[in-house]
């Protein structure tokens, strides 16, 4: 036996293959009609079909000289890589009738035109289109309406001009500041005429419009090009965004409108949303209708298949009978194995000639005669089981396989070596030769040798050398190969034998990629050649030319054993001789009077277009011309054109015989050839839309949609064949159905090699009837190949199994799709052959994607161009949808050794994001059909009864929790243990702090670290006491200040901003934290402080010296007016007296300071904080930390805002224990810095930010064993609390618990706090509450605001961590925010809180009270009417777990999921964005962090790149996959940026609206910008 490895599809391309080769693909949606909608969307990319390109040759015309690559890449030798990929698989797929259906479809659409918005490249990343291809950008600031006109009528201008100086464009590119992310084409196809014009509205500012919740009322605004420069973005840890908007600030009247606008209120710097409308207008089109039933969100119904159409072909005819071949001849004299064979003629024929091969030129370079194909075989075999290894260890035995490694260009070695291995007994293993580590599909041929254990490898002494080495000169180890010994068979390495001395496997591919070895039995292959030659009726001494590979199929089969069997005389052209001269096998025909020949389609192709050099050639010797892939639909146009050219050269239409074959049954069908004058076999003309649905209609009705197929004329002799069913049990088709051919022959393969269950599949088919009844116990092999049987028992095959895409339950054939890619005119964007089509599964189908190679020299409206045809053209003619269509730069594609493309590669590529494609266009609006309907959300009039029943019926508890209880009096024992506070507790930290200064007034309550962990300032009671007064005179003496005006605290995290936070409460006005301007990004920075200072109505800044030049500086002037600051105090110069007296607020229901944040988004939100309420939260956190004098805690916060500000400024003086403080900015010079303070210290509770722990997690990760080393213990580390407004971010706390552990880091330590605007402190994990708890909750119902829990690792389940445990004195509810109305905890709702340290409302300047009133004082319909909550803003569910709380009760644990004003409502359901990044940053390692945020509906995700440009388009299918797959949701727009582009403000949380904003404002610089149609 031998083992073929079938390449069918991957390893060892087929010479088809060479061509092209296509795979696999799916994505099918079905609509009648559809072509009309869909013109509308691609028409403008539509040239007119008019005499512009009538006069353009065809690919077969007179002017495409055999050099050129396009038209025959081999026809000339030193056309070197551009002629490889010239003709490969070119007119294979060439058929003028189907061009004429495919340019008579497009024609349909070219009336209608719409808008298709071009992708936004940076130029640096588009390499392919050289400068002069790309569009100047477009300086226009007018608005839209007069911005067209202007274009339409400088078109021709602003091309001549481009055209003639390209670097005019650049330059004024750079000095106008604008990036080439507004180079993509400004004339592209989207503005034309047609395009919708924006509708007039007031005048406001981009904020204003993007703050409106009914933004679908609204047009989004024209962008045309300023982008800031690149290099001027520092930081962007941004609080503020420059068009955030104060809340309560009314709408038009904000301060700084950051946006100039035109008369009717559009913003005029934005091109993206122009393309963004473009791409909204396209999508209102109707489009493909959705399948007829819709999906809900449960996985058992979304994969239920679709009821089907009613109007569905079905097969009419009765059921087939087998057909059966002719009976196999015995003839006499046929030797009976094929060794015998070539002994006869090797002693009989000696002088006979074998093999002929030819030169690179293409003459004869040596002819081996059958005498020394003998001997020289019998000295291999002789030599393989002597003398290789001992006579007691022998390294190779009977049976063993031997790979065999050589190139097609040395046909006589390799048939040296594979009858040597017939003589030996040993199993010969043909494989191609690896030419680099890197090889396509090298690594699937090295699993396949190490499953069949094959160590030695034969090849001559050429390859050897060839082959890639170490540097110390040994074989390179080939990837996931097994270690080989390699055996030169050169004769002059051979032994011969002793005069006494007496003396196989191919492999297949599958769809997927995997390799598959075929055994073939020596009586299988010697029964094939009899077979072959009683259907080809050889006769002895005939001269053969094989153009095919010699190792593999047809050129195995025909070329190497059938011939020898018949003495033939056989003339190898290899592939390599083919490129440097297509006519090569022809002249050789001519030459030697052939009589056969075997050839592919390409090899017809490629002779027809050189054949003009060759006028005396004649073929009348030839009286067979077998076509080694006549299977292909395609090939009836290549035998045609062929036969129509060199019928006047002799060659007769009788000869020309295609065939069918199949690795597992080697030749399935081959046609006979015919008596002079005989009539030709008929042709079919199918339907593709029948085809699709697996039935044989005769085309009548739309030509554009025929298929025409030749047949291949009768099952081979000895055999039986049936059409059985594709899909699960082999059920016997009707007559007029599409099924796989299946074959009984004694002359077949017998299994695969190792794959039993694989094996049964194939080779051990028995067919069954309708009735499901077995046909007999003939056991058949599945060939792999779909056809039917037509008249007069010809066997007509449409595809292969390997070639079909499955969508939406009707199959397409690749190579068609490829054929109607390539009958798109004009082909000037890509290669004709370098073409790749499969199929990737994404949300329950299959969706067809297309990859072709892009030429250098095409622009990119070309390739747009072109890819919106393909997309209409394949609509049109298969009524199916492409999901992706794929530029990639020339000769990047995988190609098997003979210049095909690599499909499973390529589509491993594409998967992996390893494709780096130069354009590319996603569809899935108008390809995925199948999404789970829109949720229709209930009326909300539901009364408090019915809720009320419905939750008692349910058995669930109303979702409420509480912290314990906050006493007004204390004990006085516990007091005087715990902070000798007196009895009665202090209303105002004022008085706290001197009762402090006089009690213990050398007490440290603030240590000040640097980063080299040296304490730079320290501050006593005392010491803190007395400058918060120097503080205090200042303000009185320079201020001119009132009780209750508003003073700016502008200082860096220190030891200062709390003794002037105190000086303020001394001096009776209201102190504001604001974070200081960053010194190196003022222009980003300082709008933000100006706007707090002039929203809060400031009279006066406390600030430094150096804060203080910075404000007044010329840098600062350029961003805001410096004439206008208020007072300006330098606390560094104080005066030494004291104030004659401090101030004493009358009640404590007075404020005590504002409290200013920017929320992610993007408003700026000032809070009152009353004396009552800063007194109670600190007492309140006091009692769940254990806080007291001795104790110590470390702060590594942000000191500006929210429960920071508090842990920093205001728990040391209330409750007496030291605060060691760590500026964050300092971890960014010694990143150890916090955590080697907590080990120093012995630091038992500490508090920190995300940014800190992420800082910490990436910086320190690999780090431990050295921090180890430096005596870093955190075993003392008893809570690590990290302050925040946002859901626990499980995954990196998780992580950090893990990466700290070595350390001594307690799994228990790390929580989470929780606050918002309207209360600073809900939750925070005390000392002795129990442990956070962590659920798995069903995301598919948190979309429906409720709440499942599933168990760990349940599909579609998100993990949440409870926010920490709630406070003294604070009380929650689950309320549903439409209805106001309690909830039970089965539902997800919006946290609403009560407090007696909740916030006293917003800080307003116009005093809007609905703001406040909403907020801060809000009742429930129902339930408890009369008590007073703040709401939040957060969503979030309460649970009852099984711990015990410090009461005793089981613990109500509060999870929070995510802000209210975050949530996207997008098909009736509310998703969470941090879900969604969570995923795309999951799609690709080069994705460093990710934002998604709505506009128009359109889902928009912005990620991150870190790796390089040339990846950003390979971002995009993956992002929109894995967006699809896990929520259900079509990506509308995708922006792949730089690091460090999306904002993150102090806190560490992503502010999506300014990045809305920015985007809009096409500020962002994109290195690309995708549109999903």
């Amino acid at each position: 036996m031998f083992l073929s490895i079938d390449q069918g599809l991957i390893l060892k391309p087929q010479t088809v293959r060479a061509c092209v080769c296509v795979c696999v693909c799916v994505c099918d949606i079905t609509q009648k009609g559809y072509e009309k909608k869909r013109a509308k969307l691609l028409a403008p990319f539509l040239p007119q079909i008019t005499s512009k390109y009538s006069g353009e040759p065809s690919p077969a015309s007179s002017d495409r000289s055999p050099a050129s690559p396009e038209a025959s890449g081999p026809s000339s030798s030193s056309g070197g890589r551009r002629n490889r990929s010239g003709g490969a698989r070119d007119d294979r797929y060439r058929s003028d009738i189907h061009t004429e259906a495919v340019q008579a479809a497009l024609a349909k659409h070219k009336e209608e035109k719409m808008a298709l918005p071009m992708p936004t490249k940076r130029r640096s990343a588009f390499v392919q289109s050289p400068v002069d291809n790309c569009t100047p950008p477009d300086t226009s600031s007018a608005s839209e309406d007069e911005g067209s006109l202007r274009r339409q009528a400088t078109l021709s201008a602003v091309l001549a001009q481009s055209l003639q100086s390209p670097d005019y464009w650049i330059n004024r590119s750079v000095q106008s500041s604008s990036t080439s992310s507004s180079a993509s084409s400004t004339l592209s196809h989207g503005e034309n005429k047609t395009q919708m014009q924006p509708q007039p509205q007031p005048t406001s500012a981009l904020a204003d419009i993007l703050a409106s919740t009914r933004i679908e009322n609204s047009v989004p605004p024209d962008v045309t090009s300023y982008t800031p420069e690149r290099g001027s973005r520092v930081d962007s840890r941004v609080d503020l965004p420059p068009n955030a908007m104060p809340k309560g600030m009314p709408r038009g009247q904000s301060r700084t409108s950051m946006l100039d606008t035109t008369a009717d209120g559009v913003p005029v710097n934005s091109r993206v949303s122009t393309k963004i409308q473009q791409l909204l207008n396209t999508l209102k089109r109707p489009k493909r209708q959705a399948l007829s039933e819709f999906f809900l969100d449960d996985s058992e119904e979304i994969v239920e298949v679709p009821q089907p159409d009613p109007n569905t072909p079905r097969p009419e005819g009765r059921q087939i009978i087998p057909v059966k071949g002719e009976p196999l001849g015995v003839v006499s004299n046929w030797p009976p194995a094929l060794q015998a064979a070539l002994a006869r003629w090797g002693a009989t024929q000696a002088k006979s000639p074998a093999l002929t091969a030819l030169d690179v030129t293409g003459k004869p370079l040596y002819t081996l005669t059958y005498g020394k194909l003998w001997s020289r075989s019998l000295k291999l075999a002789y030599t393989l089981l002597n003398k290789l290894g001992t006579k007691n260890e022998p390294v190779l035995r009977p049976g063993d396989r031997v790979a065999l490694v050589y190139p097609n260009s040395d046909p006589a070695m390799f048939w040296v070596a594979f009858y040597g291995c017939l003589l030996a007994e040993v199993i010969p293993v043909p494989i191609e030769v690896p030419l680099s580590r890197q090889d396509a599909g090298s690594l699937q041929i090295g699993f396949l040798l190490g499953s069949c254990g094959v160590g030695l490898a034969l090849t001559s002494e050429i390859c050897l050398k060839g082959l890639p080495k170490t540097p110390q000169g040994e074989i390179m180890q080939f990837k996931g190969w097994p270690r080989m010994k390699w055996v030169v068979t050169d004769t002059k390495y051979l032994t011969k034998p002793s005069k006494d001395w007496q003396p196989f496997m191919c492999y297949k591919a599958s769809k997927e990629g995997t390799v598959m070895g075929v055994a073939v039995s020596k009586i299988a292959l010697l029964t094939h050649c009899q077979a072959l030659t009683q259907a080809c009726n050889y006769c002895e001494g005939e001269t053969l030319v094989n153009v095919l590979d010699c190792k593999k199929d047809m050129g195995l089969w025909h070329g190497v054993l059938t011939s020898v069997m018949n003495r033939i005389h056989t003339i190898t052209v290899p592939y390599a001789v083919m490129k440097a001269c297509p006519m090569s096998w022809v002249q050789r025909v001519h030459i030697h009077k052939a009589r056969v020949a075997l050839v592919k389609c390409r090899d017809l192709h490629w002779a027809m277009m050189a054949h003009r050099d060759q006028r005396d050639t004649n073929l009348s010797s030839i009286r067979m011309l077998i076509v080694a892939d006549g299977a292909n639909p395609w090939s009836v146009s290549s035998c045609d054109a062929f036969l129509n050219v060199f019928q006047s050269h002799g060659l007769k239409p009788e000869v020309i015989c295609p065939c069918a074959s199949s690795p597992e049954a080697l030749t399935v069908a081959i046609r006979r050839p015919g008596a002079r004058g005989a009539a030709l076999p008929a042709r079919a003309i199918l339907s593709m839309g029948g085809l699709s649905h697996g039935v044989i209609r005769v085309n009548t009705e739309d030509k554009n949609s025929a298929l025409t197929v030749q047949d291949v004329g009768h099952v081979m002799p000895g055999a039986l064949m049936c059409i059985v069913k594709p899909d699960g049990p082999p059920q016997l088709c009707k007559t007029d159905e599409i099924g796989e051919i299946v074959l009984n022959s004694r002359a077949g393969g017998t299994m695969y090699y190792g794959l039993p269950g694989v094996t049964k599949n194939t080779f051990e088919v028995i067919p069954v009837n309708q009735a499901g009844a077995p046909l007999g116990e003939i056991l058949f092999t599945r060939t792999g190949l779909l056809g039917f049987v037509g008249p007069g028992s010809l066997v007509f095959v449409v595809g292969k199994n390997e070639g079909l895409l499955t969508v939406s339950g009707r199959r397409h054939n690749a190579d068609d799709l490829v054929a109607t890619a390539l009958a798109v005119e004009p082909v000037k964007t890509v290669y004709r052959g370098r073409i790749a089509v499969f199929s990737v599964t994404v949300f329950y189908d299959e969706r067809i994607v297309i990859v072709a190679e892009q030429r250098p020299d095409a622009s990119e409206e070309d390739s747009f161009q072109w890819m919106s045809r393909v997309l209409q053209a394949i609509d049109s003619i298969h009524q199916v949808g492409l999901y992706c269509l794929a530029l990639v730069p020339a000769n990047t594609l995988p190609k098997t050794p003979l210049g095909g493309i690599h499909i499973s590669e390529t589509k491993q590529n594409f998967l992996e994001g390893n494709l780096h494609p130069c354009n590319i266009l996603l569809c899935p609006h108008t390809c995925v059909t199948n999404l789970p309907k829109p949720r229709q959300k209930q009326p909300v009039g539901v009364g408090p009864a019915s809720i009320m029943v419905g939750n008692l019926v349910a058995g669930k508890r109303m979702a409420q929790a509480a912290g314990r209880e906050l006493g007004v009096l204390e004990e006085e024992g516990l007091v005087r243990k715990l902070c000798s506070w007196p009895t009665m507790m202090h209303q105002f930290l004022s008085e706290a702090l001197q009762w402090r200064a006089q009690t213990d007034p050398d007490h440290v309550l603030y240590v000040l670290l640097n980063a080299k962990g040296v304490a730079v300032c320290t501050a006593t009671c005392s010491q803190l006491h007395k400058r918060a007064e120097k503080i205090t005179s200042a303000l009185m003496e320079r201020g001119g200040l009132n009780t209750g005006d508003n003073v700016v605290l502008l200082y860096p995290p220190g030891i200062d901003l709390i003794a002037a936070f105190y000086g303020c409460l001394y001096a009776g006005v209201i102190p504001v934290t604001v974070r200081p301007p960053h010194p190196q990004n003022l222009a980003a920075t300082l709008p933000t402080v100006r706007m707090i200072i002039d929203v809060s109505k400031a009279a006066c800044i406390l600030t430094t010296q150096p804060l203080m030049r910075i404000l007044r500086s010329r840098e600062a002037a350029a961003s805001v007016n410096v004439k206008t600051w208020p007072t300006i105090i330098d606390t560094d110069d104080l005066p030494r007296r004291r104030p004659p007296q401090l101030y004493k607020p009358p009640t404590a229901e007075m404020l005590a300071y504002l409290d200013f944040s920017v929320s992610t988004t993007g408003m700026l939100t000032g809070v009152k904080m009353s004396h009552s309420a800063v007194s109670t939260l600190c007492r309140s956190i006091k009692l769940q930390c254990e806080l007291y004098s001795s104790r110590q805690i470390a702060i590594c916060l942000d000191p500006y805002c929210g429960l920071g500000f508090v842990q920093w400024c205001l728990s040391s003086v209330y409750s007496g224990h030291q605060s060691i403080l760590i500026p964050p900015m300092e971890l960014e010079l010694s990143l150890p810095l916090w955590l080697s303070t907590l080990s120093q210290y012995k630091i038992r509770d500490t508090f920190c930010s995300y940014s800190v722990m992420e800082l910490c997690t990436k910086g320190l990760g690999t780090q431990t064993d050295a921090l180890k080393a430096r005596g870093v213990n955190l075993s003392c580390v008893r809570s690590c609390v990290v302050i925040a407004e946002e859901r626990p971010r499980l995954t990196l706390t998780q992580s950090f618990s893990k990466l700290f552990k070595d350390l001594g880091l307690s799994p228990r330590a790390v929580s989470t706090a929780f606050g918002s605007r309207v209360n600073l402190a809900i939750c925070l994990q005390g000392t002795a509450g129990p442990d956070p708890s962590t659920v798995y909750v069903d995301m598919k119902s948190l979309r429906h605001d409720r709440v499942r829990l599933v168990e760990r690792g349940a599909p579609q389940s998100l993990s949440l961590m409870e926010s920490g445990t709630i406070l003294p004195g604070v009380r929650v509810i689950i309320v549903n925010p439409e209805t106001r109305g309690p909830l039970g905890d089965s539902h997800l709702g919006e946290i609403w809180v009560q407090s007696p340290h909740s916030s006293s409302g917003y800080y307003t300047i116009y005093g809007e009270e609905s703001l406040q009133a909403d907020h801060f004082n809000t009742r429930l319909s129902f339930g408890e009417p009369h008590t007073l909550w703040a709401r939040t803003g957060y969503l979030g569910f309460v649970k009852r777990t099984e711990l015990l709380g410090s009461t005793g009760d089981r613990h109500d644990a509060l999870f929070v999921v995510g802000q209210l004003d975050e949530t996207l409502e997008l098909r009736g359901l509310r998703y969470h964005p941090i879900d969604i990044e969570t995923s795309v940053s999951r799609a690709h390692r080069s994705i460093a962090e990710s934002a998604v945020f709505t506009w128009t509906n359109l889902l928009v995700v912005v990620a991150e790149l870190a790796g390089s440009e040339q990846e950003a388009l390979d971002l995009v299918p993956l992002v929109t996959n894995v967006v699809l797959e896990e929520h259900h949701l079509i990506v509308g727009v995708v922006v792949v940026v730089d690091p460090g582009v999306i904002p993150i403000n102090s806190r560490g949380e992503k502010q999506r609206m300014h990045l809305r904003d920015s985007f809009l404002a096409d500020q962002l610089d994109p290195i690309y910008v995708a549109y999903n149609m």
